[in-house]
């Protein structure tokens, strides 16, 4: 890969990461809900899922997303209801404290611990790999800086880490910001204004997805 295709490449997939979607959210959401440690589970899930989607864009399976109409929206449909669930259960959770303040605060110590670090990264593995669109974008954009003579899987796996650093940053930011903000984001109030306000715009990402065409 020459350098105007490196650059290229590099400016694509950094307007790609600094444009908010899901996974920005989702790491904002899992930061106010259980820790600073658990935005940075939730970037790592996230971000590993190129890997996933570079592995089938290299062996041409995600062709099949593209031309088989069925088992895209099957697909489409999964990653839907997913955040459409993550965005209820945040949903669900203000109106849980709000009718208990005693145990109001969503945002404390015992809940950063028993809250394992693996369900946030799953969390965020799951919601980059259950969108299609990702995986089209891949299937389309990754060949372009492929030759013909390179060996294939290794050029993709190599594209899609160039992209894993830049969005592992990009999301770690926004953890450790957000972190940074505990003593504010910690009051009950602001911790349910947070949540209401993630959880609403997660199900809006997942009304969005159902809704999309190929």
């Amino acid at each position: 890969m020459n350098i105007t295709q490196l650059i290229t490449f590099l400016g694509v997939i950094t307007v790609l990461t600094i444009t908010p979607g899901a996974d920005t959210m989702l790491v904002i959401r899992n930061v106010v809900a259980r820790g600073q440690r658990s935005g940075y589970m939730t970037a790592l899930g996230s971000c590993s899922g190129v890997f996933i989607h570079a592995t089938l864009s290299a062996l041409g399976l995600s062709v099949i997303l593209l031309k088989s109409a069925m088992i895209f929206e099957i697909v489409k449909l999964a990653g839907a209801c997913y955040l459409i669930l993550l965005g209820g259960w945040s949903l669900w959770q203000v109106i849980r404290s709000g009718k208990h303040p005693e145990k109001a605060t969503l945002f404390d110590e015992q809940a950063t611990q028993t809250v394992s670090g693996w369900r946030s990264l799953r969390e965020g593995l799951l919601t980059n790999v259950l969108n299609p669109k990702v995986a089209i974008f891949y299937l389309a954009f990754l060949p372009q800086f492929i030759n013909r003579g390179d060996p294939v899987l290794l050029k993709s796996l190599l594209l899609a880490g160039m992209h894993f650093v830049l969005s592992i940053i990009w999301l770690s930011t926004i953890s450790t910001f957000m972190g940074h903000l505990r003593g504010f984001i910690s009051r009950p109030s602001v911790q349910r204004v947070l949540e209401t306000v993630a959880g609403t715009v997660l199900i809006g990402f997942g009304i969005r997805l159902a809704t999309v065409q190929r």
